[in-house]
């Protein structure tokens, strides 16, 4: 069941969204693929943190985040990924890896890849493994306030 802070966050800010179901999945090209969502239109979150501070990077599902990149687009002398457990002590109402891109439900900074402005559509998890949100990328920028950087690229198969 998606967090109801999340809803009551869409509500109060008007923002236009259609939400849909698939079976669970546990990674965002996983996640695209079942739902039929291009990988580009798939937005997972990845939580890092930035000199103490927690931010959101937010790229398409088959991309991996430049640390480097990210680190120098956010201004912070130290850059990290968060652990498992500080996802589930940061998003209590959230499955593990399932939050959604909206800084403002938790008082922090996003950073969205430069590849989603103009995109009519985004897709991503909705505070679970099995719930999405559909929005159009300005409704999310509207809502987000993001920085627009390119601090990811595709993932890279060895």
């Amino acid at each position: 069941m998606r967090p109801r802070s999340l809803d009551e966050f869409l509500t109060k800010n008007r923002v236009p969204y259609t939400t849909f179901r698939h079976a669970p999945a546990f990674t965002a090209m996983h996640a695209a693929a079942i739902s039929h969502v291009h990988g580009r239109s798939w937005a997972k979150t990845v939580v890092c943190h930035a000199d103490g501070e927690v931010v959101l990077a937010v790229v398409p599902a088959h991309y991996t985040v430049d640390l480097e990149k990210l680190r120098e687009l956010a201004g912070a002398a130290t850059l990290r990924m968060a652990s498992e457990a500080e996802l589930l002590a940061l998003y209590p109402d959230c499955e593990e890896g399932a939050m959604p891109p909206f800084g403002g439900l938790y008082l922090q900074r996003v950073f969205v890849e430069q590849c989603f402005v103009g995109d009519p559509e985004m897709v991503f998890n909705a505070g679970t493994h099995t719930d999405c949100l559909r929005m159009h990328y300005e409704d999310f920028a509207d809502l987000a306030k993001p920085v627009i950087g390119r601090f990811s690229g595709p993932r890279v198969e060895s």
